[in-house]
């Protein structure tokens, strides 16, 4: 009779509904109806979980999300939308600085003969190499002159795109643009973030697991093997370039440093190429911490910490990267 009455005495067991378990919740504890000889519930101890995420049903039958499908969802969702962010960076870069009339300068469908021609005096004193040459007696060519805040200018970007071969080379994501990175690279040599924006946006496309790693191509693997020298080169040509168009020509009236910086603000409201310039300068400050951030496994371990705060600072941060890449691990 005793025992009748402290069984009855004994609550029901609760029905504990399914819970949601991750990784994160630890040493839970469980209610296991488990028969005893008094024939009543008994509590067992805590049972540690190892580093699983459960996915579990409540009693309405409604599925929970997990953790890591969480984070699986919200890294897709800010892909996405970096990926439509560059996109439509791209078509505004091509409308406003190639086919609108809207901004400074001629439009590449009614571009002008002297804006032809300056372009084609700037390539020709690509890196400084014909007027270094003539000012130093050597002259098979003689070196357009040209005021030297628009050569400084455009070869400080054209420096800085150097650079960004031997990153591009050794991005980890580089297989999931199909494309030939020789051909990305050259035509960004000239045209530069006209194809360096959809670059930024197919590598953000999800990984192919079947798809076989492409090895490098004969550029690729000079770029990568030599970039302590494309990195002194870059460099070297960036700062010459600052200097060049604050000092360069002296020889020649193109006035003092408050004369060529009143001529440079002039240049940018009047010239396309000038214009479109500061674009590229723009965008390569924005990608290049990107880029080296997402392959700092790639420098040398006793360097990675200065590189990853040094990234930020343009020019300064590439050289860094190409300096410190760790050799070994693009052999």
């Amino acid at each position: 009779m005793m025992a009748t009455v402290a069984a009855a005495a004994v609550p029901p067991p609760a029905i504990v509904p399914r819970c949601h378990l991750s990784s994160q919740v630890r040493g839970a504890v469980q209610f296991l109806k488990i028969s005893s000889p008094e024939g009543g519930p008994r509590l067992l101890p805590p049972v540690r979980r190892a580093h699983s995420t459960y996915i579990c049903r409540s009693s309405r039958g409604k599925k929970s999300v997990s953790t890591y499908d969480e984070q699986g969802d919200s890294e897709l969702v800010r892909r996405r939308v970096l990926q439509v962010a560059l996109w439509g960076a791209e078509a505004v870069y091509i409308l406003w600085l190639f086919l609108l009339p809207y901004a400074p300068g001629d439009p590449v469908w009614a571009i002008s003969k002297e804006t032809i021609d300056s372009l084609l005096g700037l390539s020709l004193n690509f890196f400084f190499i014909l007027p270094l040459m003539n000012s130093v007696g050597i002259r098979l060519i003689d070196a357009p002159v040209l005021h030297p805040m628009a050569e400084g200018l455009f070869n400080f970007v054209i420096g800085w795109t150097f650079m960004f071969a031997p990153l591009l080379f050794t991005d980890a994501k580089k297989d999931r643009y199909r494309g030939s990175l020789d051909a990305l690279w050259g035509l960004q040599m000239f045209l530069t973030n006209t194809f360096l924006i959809p670059y930024m946006a197919i590598r953000l496309n999800e990984a192919d697991d079947e798809a076989t790693p492409c090895e490098l191509s004969q550029l690729g693997s000079v770029m990568t093997n030599g970039a302590p020298i494309v990195g002194l080169i870059g460099g070297g040509i960036c700062l010459l370039s600052a200097w060049w168009a604050l000092f360069g020509r002296m020889d020649v009236n193109f006035g003092n440093i408050e004369d060529r910086l009143d001529y440079v603000v002039n240049y940018l409201g009047s010239e396309r190429l000038a214009y479109a310039f500061i674009w590229d300068i723009i965008l390569y400050t924005i990608f290049q911490p990107w880029l080296i951030g997402s392959n700092l496994t790639n420098v040398q371990n006793s360097k990675r910490g200065i590189v990853k705060y040094l990234r930020f600072v343009p020019v300064v941060g590439l050289t860094a990267y190409l300096l410190f890449l760790d050799s070994k691990d693009e052999a």
